[in-house]
C-alpha cells in the first residue's frame, strides 16, 4: 500500500481552547475553519494545509518548533508580528545565533516565537532554492 499526501494537519496541544483560538485567528491573523467533533479548534485556507488545536489535560508541550509558517519578507513579517504583541525568541549559541530575533543561514532566516499555549513556533524565508526531499 502507497500513501499519498494531499494535504497535511498539524495537530498542536493546548490548554485553553478560547486563548489558542484568539492568538491563531486574532494575532497571527489565520482563517479559522470551525470546530472538530472532538471540539478542536481548526484552521486553514480551502484546501490547504490545515491546522488543529487539540485540548490537552497533562499541560505537555514540544521542546521544539512545532510548526514553521514561510513568508516573503522576514524582517517585515517580525516587525507586524511584534506591533501585534507576538514576543520572538532569542538565541547566542555555537550554531544559533540570532540577531533583531532572526538567524540566518545558508538557505534561510528564521525567527522563533511561542505560540499563547507554550508551542514553539517559527516564521521562515529560504533565501536560495532549495532542492526537493528525496525520502
Amino acid at each position: 500500500m502507497t500513501l499519498v499526501l494531499n494535504k497535511a494537519t498539524t495537530v498542536l496541544p493546548v490548554d485553553d481552547q478560547e486563548r489558542a483560538r484568539h492568538f491563531y485567528a486574532d494575532t497571527l491573523g489565520l482563517p479559522h475553519r470551525g470546530v472538530a467533533d472532538d471540539g478542536s479548534e481548526l484552521f486553514g485556507s480551502a484546501g490547504g494545509p490545515m491546522l488543529q488545536l487539540m485540548h490537552v489535560e497533562d499541560g505537555k508541550h514540544s521542546e521544539h518548533t512545532t510548526l514553521s509558517f514561510e513568508v516573503s519578507e522576514i524582517e517585515k513579517t517580525v516587525r507586524e508580528m511584534e506591533s501585534k504583541g507576538v514576543q520572538f525568541q532569542d538565541y547566542d549559541l555555537p550554531d544559533l545565533k540570532t540577531e533583531n530575533h532572526i538567524c540566518t543561514t545558508n538557505s534561510e532566516k528564521c525567527a522563533w516565537f511561542m505560540d499563547s499555549e507554550h508551542n514553539i513556533l517559527c516564521v521562515h524565508e529560504n533565501i536560495t532554492a532549495v532542492a526537493d526531499y528525496q525520502l
